[in-house]
């Protein structure tokens, strides 16, 4: 406290200004939801390329499994 009262009233309220606005920007959210903040995130992981582009085999691999046992069961049901 005693380097607040020896220096000039003025500096004093201009540096306890600039530190009350240091802290205030601490506290800011820069998304106003959370569809915001998620878009974001994605858009952000996507250009690091955390999510591959590649072709997924998981899809068409199960509909002919499926489509197997479906013929497999006709072919024992006949």
């Amino acid at each position: 406290m005693e380097s607040i009262r020896r220096q000039n009233p003025q500096a004093a309220l201009m540096s306890l200004e600039a530190a009350a606005a240091s802290a205030r920007g601490g506290f800011g959210c820069l998304f106003s939801t959370a569809d915001e903040y998620e878009s974001a995130l994605i858009t952000e992981r996507r250009a690091q390329g955390r999510y591959a582009q590649g072709r997924n085999y998981w899809p068409l691999a199960l509909f002919i499994g499926c489509a197997l046992v479906v013929a497999g069961t006709a072919l024992l049901w006949a």
